[in-house]
């Protein structure tokens, strides 16, 4: 990435801030504008930019034939097993949760399975 690239990722950032605060304060665009000494303009291009830039990520993100998929989500494949029934000394479960994902596995379920499916969880998209 060069310092073209990196410049243009700061001030989306930067703008894209600027966006969420005025959201939050629940003001008007020409009043928010005002109250912080920007064009409202200004604020509409780099409106139009942080919409561009954010198609262009999404149509970038192809997954196999399923098409289009949200920022935030990852494929997660699992292999089928037979159905056994759980004996008593395997009926606990363990329970894995992280920000926005929650995983729960009986106790005779592989570590190295889960470790894999934990690392698939956690890998940004």
């Amino acid at each position: 990435m060069n310092t073209r690239e990196i410049a243009s990722e700061y001030r989306l950032a930067h703008w894209a801030q600027l966006m969420q605060n005025r959201r939050d304060s629940g003001q008007s665009i020409k009043t928010f504008c005002e109250n912080i000494g920007i064009h409202a303009n200004s604020y509409y291009y780099w409106q139009r930019k942080l919409r561009e830039a954010t198609c262009e990520e999404l149509t970038g993100m192809e997954s196999g034939a399923a098409g289009l998929m949200p920022p935030g989500f990852a494929e997660v494949k699992l292999a089928t097993m037979a159905a056994q029934p759980l004996a008593a000394s395997q009926s606990q479960s363990i329970c894995v949760e992280v920000p926005g994902a929650r995983i729960t596995a009986d106790s005779g379920y592989p570590a190295e399975k889960l470790a894999c499916l934990m690392r698939a969880v956690m890998q940004p998209c």
